[in-house]
């Protein structure tokens, strides 16, 4: 039997569960280690949505391994200032650049 992932998705993308009649969390088997980009892929999540993901609680590059049953949560681009700093990814790399470098 698959392992299942915790998904969350918010703002923009989180309108994506709600017209799609996921639950929230959804919980997606996930049968083996991947990307959190190809987990969105076979979501159909469009990338160009998602700026960072949150896996089992830390912020992460969309290139990062999603394991089987970890929680797993996808940010779009527009998270104020403030909030990028207490969530963890002030820091991280966007667009290949350090984000406090653009």
């Amino acid at each position: 039997m698959a392992k299942q992932v915790e998904i969350r998705a918010f703002a923009d993308l989180k309108k994506i569960f709600d017209q799609r009649g996921w639950s929230f969390p959804l919980m997606y088997d996930l049968p083996a280690p991947t990307s959190a980009a190809a987990l969105a892929e076979q979501l159909s999540l469009p990338l160009d949505k998602i700026e960072i993901v949150f896996v089992n609680g830390r912020a992460q590059p969309l290139e990062h391994t999603v394991m089987p049953g970890d929680r797993v949560a996808f940010v779009p681009p527009g998270t104020p200032g403030p909030y990028r700093v207490l969530l963890g990814f002030m820091n991280q790399k966007v667009d290949g650049h350090n984000e406090n470098q653009v």
